[in-house]
This record gives C-alpha cells, structure tokens and sequence, in this order.
C-alpha cells in the first residue's frame, strides 16, 4: 500500500500504528483492475484508488486472469495494525460484460449472504455493504468510461478463505451465513479504532431490534453469554454483546427507541458500573477495590476488613472477605443500588434498564430492583 506519510500512521495511546485498508477498498480496486484488463485488453499489476476518505492508495494486484469475455483479479486485505480477522485474505473480483444495462454486484464464494432484517443489505443480498458497492460502481463506471464501452458489467466479489474466516467474526451472530461481510465507510482501517467497535454493536442492536426485540439482552462479553446459557432462563439466541462500551450501547438504545436494556455480566464489569464507569475497560478505569470497599462500610463491614479489599487484584478475592465479615449480601445490594442508579443517569431514565451480576467461583451476586420486570419483556 502506497501513502501518504501523514496518512499512513495514527498515534494511539503513544504508539504509532499504522493504518491499513477496508474489504471494501480491496473489492473495488479488484473490480477497476478487472475491468481495465477486460475493457482494455492489457496486462494490470496496480491500480490507484482514492478512498472515501480522501487518503489515496496504489494496490498490488493478484491471481490475474483473463479468459475470453471475462477478467478476475484480487487484492491483499491489510488491516494495519489492527487485529482484524480479515488481515491477509486475498479479495477477488470477476468482472464480465452483461446483456444488462447497469454496474451489477454480487457475491460469491466467501462472501456471506443475508439472512436476517436489519442489516445495511436486505435478506437475500450478499453481504457487501453500501459504501463498498458504491465505490465498485464508481471505479467501474469510470473504466467503463475511459474505453467508451456503454454495455452492462457483472461483478461478482469472491474471497475464497472467507468461509473458514467468518466464524472468526460476529456474521454468525448477525445471521450472515456462507462467508465474510465487505465493508467500509471510509475505506481505511484506523487500528484499535473504538469507533469500529462501536458500530458492530449497533449493527447487532439493528438486528436484533428488526427481530422485534424491544427490551434487550447484553452481555459484556464470554463471562455474561455463559453465565446467561447456563444460569438464567432467558432466550440465549437473543443476546448481544457490547464489550466495554455500556455507556455507548444505552446511547444507541436511546437514540433507536428501544424500551430496555438488561445487562448480564461478571462482577469485575459491573462493579465499575456501581461507579460511574461507562467503558469498563482498564486502560479506561478501574477502581474495582475502591468501589467494593467503599459499598462493603455502606453495609457495615471492619475498617480492617476494608482496607483488605482495597489491597485485593480480584473480585474474587474481595468477595471472599466480604463473606468472611458476613457481609456479602447486604454488599451486593447497595452495589446494585449503585449500578441502577448509574444506568438511569446514563440514559436520563429514557428507557428501562436493569443488570445482574454474578462471579465465576460464586454465581449468581444479585440484581437491580427492575431486572425481574426486564426478564418478561425479553
């Protein structure tokens, strides 16, 4: 990939990572190149793409091929320093001229179908986004221009790992079936982008809110979804998960309408909730100890028992001491006081929110005071 030097680098937590490019922006420079070779007969081992970004790229091209009245190529996803499942998978485009007026997408092997309401595609598509159809229209129709051709163009996006690589991402989550989605907004992949994170937990709220759910069921992560397979007698195929970003999955509830939310997650996540932190990761906060500690004298635990806590590395090791001095229970109720008071306030008690809380060695901790309502509605 060939960059700018002010575009090919972020800063990021004081490290310099680089930048890297979308399925999209490889799907499109794949079907230029295709269409070059097709329309113009020659050889192509690059093409230059200007993203919807506005960062310009030149991209290698591989397994060119021409046979008669159709041309295929592919192009390397580079995912920078993101960790990206799709990094290294070879994007394909075959391009063919069609009876058909018009630029007609489609995919192929590797590339997943849609199955379910509420994505960017209808159910029935392949699963290649709007901004990268647009971008192949774009490159295709300007090739289409500069040889004068005025017939139809067929292309049909392959990504002949996808199959293997898409259990690796949420597709089988989001009902995308068969192979990997083609994505991008922008055409460029900012690595350890949160914005990215975010956007796939609204692209599963979408879902699951076109599936008729208006009270939600989030898990932060694993802990939560096996907790809820195991634990609780809710449907599991209805959960979603929201990793760190609590705050940010209330906002988007808020901003689609949806009436609730209830959260089923470990302690070590839910604790800093008690406390105001809306992105539990550590890097972000932590003060597990401090808020234990300080819910532990609220329910009349020893000065000495305490400062204990405050010198615990786990949850776990805290919830110990809380039993110990024979003050768990009243502990994790004022913790989930705090947790339903900290929800409400992130919302502007807008929507209904609720949580339960567990750990792996005890179970099940306790509940805010509306999750029993919540748990009817999901």
């Amino acid at each position: 990939m060939s960059l700018q030097t002010e575009d090919k680098y972020v800063i990021k937590n004081n490290k310099k990572l680089r930048r890297g490019y979308t399925t999209g922006s490889c799907a499109a420079a794949a079907a230029k190149g295709a269409a070059m070779m097709l329309l113009g007969g020659d050889s192509v081992e690059t093409v230059d793409l200007m993203t919807p970004r506005g960062i310009p790229l030149k991209l290698s091209l591989e397994n060119i091929r021409r046979e008669g009245d159709r041309a295929s190529c592919g192009v390397v996803k580079d995912g920078g320093d993101d960790p990206d499942a799709t990094h290294g998978l070879l994007i394909c485009a075959q391009v063919s001229k069609s009876a058909q007026p018009g630029i007609h997408i489609d995919g192929g092997q590797g590339v997943g179908r849609v199955t379910v309401p509420g994505l960017d595609q209808p159910p029935g598509a392949a699963a290649i986004n709007h901004v990268p159809r647009e971008m192949i229209v774009r490159e295709v129709q300007g090739i289409c221009r500069q040889y004068g051709y005025e017939g139809g163009i067929q292309v049909l996006v392959t990504v002949p790992s996808g199959v293997e690589t898409a259990k690796k991402t949420f597709n089988p989550r989001l009902g995308i079936e068969g192979g990997i989605s083609i994505l991008g907004t922008t055409g460029i992949v900012e690595p350890m982008s949160e914005q990215a994170l975010v956007k796939s937990i609204e692209v599963e709220m979408n879902v699951r809110i076109a599936q008729g759910g208006q009270a939600l069921l989030v898990t932060p992560g694993n802990y939560g979804e096996a907790f809820l397979k195991e634990h609780m007698s809710l449907p599991f195929e209805k959960n979603m998960k929201c990793s760190n970003y609590i705050g940010e999955t209330i906002d988007l509830a808020v901003e689609k309408g949806v009436q609730g939310i209830l959260f089923v997650g470990h302690i070590g996540k839910l604790i800093k909730v008690a406390g105001g932190i809306m992105n539990t990761h550590s890097h972000c906060a932590d003060s597990r100890c401090e808020i234990m500690a300080a819910n532990a004298l609220r329910a009349g635990i020893s000065r000495e028992g305490a400062l204990a806590i405050l010198q615990t590395k786990t949850t776990d090791e805290a919830l110990d001491i809380l039993d110990s001095e024979q003050v768990l229970e009243p502990t994790m109720e004022r913790i989930a006081d705090k947790i339903q008071f900290y929800l409400e306030h992130r919302s502007y008690s807008q929507i209904e929110l609720g949580a339960v809380f567990f750990s792996s060695a005890r179970g099940y901790l306790g509940e805010t005071r509306n999750a029993r309502e919540l748990m009817k509605k999901i």
